[in-house]
């Protein structure tokens, strides 16, 4: 008996590649649900760090060894088109090799049906995320706007009636297609943004900040100017007062060498008086 050996020393990213090769979306209309998808339920979660949000990324829910693997008929992945893990930490990943996250499979998961998915394809899929632990499985066909869903209960994902309306128990979104394509709402009733939508509001957040910022700093620099001037106007009322003081002081110096000089003459004309001198004659 001839054994397949294995290649000896095969490296991790051979053993699971990131990457088919096969585009994100086959059609415009399946690439924008899928961005969609991603986009919103990413911007529904950004600011809770443990909930991954990943489009197309493959998914390998079990390590093998490099015999295995070159011994399997087909890969045991897939690359949802859509996938949420929670409990996980948001970063980025080359794809999602379930034993390096503490065996956590990704609860959520979303396909969005396209041309080339055949029954067998779309029953393949299914099988997968019914045997590695997907607990919510919602697939939906563009053509004929035809939306399904799936719940875990136990070993198996029953199926979920009706759809228009569920509210998914992971995400807490509602689901409807009555616009005649899939929308997900949000609690409050709003469409999930998409992540476009997400970085327009973050900038626009951005740019109120900024004119709130400006503006703040507007009234601090005219709060600035009204008190140098109010300075102005008092160092100008200080001046004042001062030139006015000194003017007074001046008079006051003026009137007292006066008085003084007065004093000296008085003085002078008692002595001479005294020495039976008239001043008045001396003035002649």
């Amino acid at each position: 008996m001839v054994h397949k050996r294995a290649t000896p020393f095969m490296e991790e990213d051979s053993l699971y590649p990131e990457s088919d090769g096969q585009p994100v979306g086959e059609n415009t209309i399946q690439f924008r649900l899928i961005m969609m998808l991603q986009g919103g339920l990413d911007a529904l979660f950004k600011d809770i760090p443990d909930v991954f949000v990943a489009g197309d990324l493959f998914w390998y829910p079990v390590q093998l060894s490099s015999e295995e693997i070159e011994n399997q008929e087909e890969p045991s992945r897939q690359a949802p088109d859509v996938m949420v893990v929670f409990g996980v930490e948001k970063k980025d990943r080359p794809s999602y090799m379930q034993w390096e996250e503490n065996n956590i499979a990704p609860q959520v998961v979303f396909e969005i049906v396209s041309p080339s998915n055949s029954k067998e394809l779309m029953a393949k899929k299914f099988e997968f995320y019914q045997t590695h632990g997907v607990e919510e499985y919602y697939a939906y066909n563009p053509k004929g706007n035809r939306l399904e869903g799936w719940l875990r209960r136990g070993e198996v994902l029953e199926k979920i009636t009706p759809m228009e309306g569920w509210k998914s128990p992971r995400l807490g979104v509602s689901f409807t297609t009555v616009s005649g394509e899939l929308r997900l709402l949000t609690a409050n009733g709003e469409r999930l943004g998409t992540y476009l939508d997400v970085v327009q509001e973050r900038d626009r957040q951005h740019l109120e900040k900024e004119r709130q910022r400006l503006e703040a700093e507007r009234e601090r620099l005219d709060k600035e100017l009204e008190r140098q001037r109010a300075d102005a106007a008092e160092l100008e009322r200080d001046l004042q007062q001062k030139r006015a003081n000194d003017a007074e002081a001046e008079r006051d110096l003026q009137q007292k060498r006066a008085n003084d000089a007065e004093e000296v003459i008085e003085h002078l004309r008692e002595r001479l008086q005294q020495l039976g001198i008239d001043p008045d004659e001396l003035r002649s």
